[in-house]
């Protein structure tokens, strides 16, 4: 029972609500600041994105203080995002949104 318990918080934590209106950094800010732990933030790595909600939100990449990508996700699609070392990463909505997000190693 414990270990179901565990897997199931592990889950929960890579599904984001966004409210209306609503930017918040998911990482590269730091601890504290950051809505998702990034594993691989001492490298570079890949954001996997999915919309899981009903309404289009948008990813925005910065890196050293400049916008370097914005994208728009539909409901129901899936994305991968390259993430340099240093990036930090929004996602903007202006309507709810239900987001799923995980990271992988971007060196292999």
């Amino acid at each position: 029972m414990l270990f179901a318990l565990q897997s199931y918080a592990q889950k929960d934590k890579k599904v984001f609500e966004l409210k209306p209106n609503q930017s918040m950094c998911m990482t590269g800010k730091g601890a504290g600041q950051d809505a998702a732990i990034n594993p691989y933030k001492d490298g570079n790595s890949i954001a996997f994105v999915k919309n899981l909600g009903e309404n289009v939100f948008s990813i925005r990449v910065q890196y050293q203080g400049k916008i370097f990508q914005t994208r728009e996700l539909e409901p129901g699609v899936a994305t991968m995002i390259p993430l340099r070392q240093g990036s930090e990463m929004y996602f903007d909505s202006k309507l709810a949104a239900k987001v799923k997000l995980e990271f992988k190693d971007g060196t292999n």
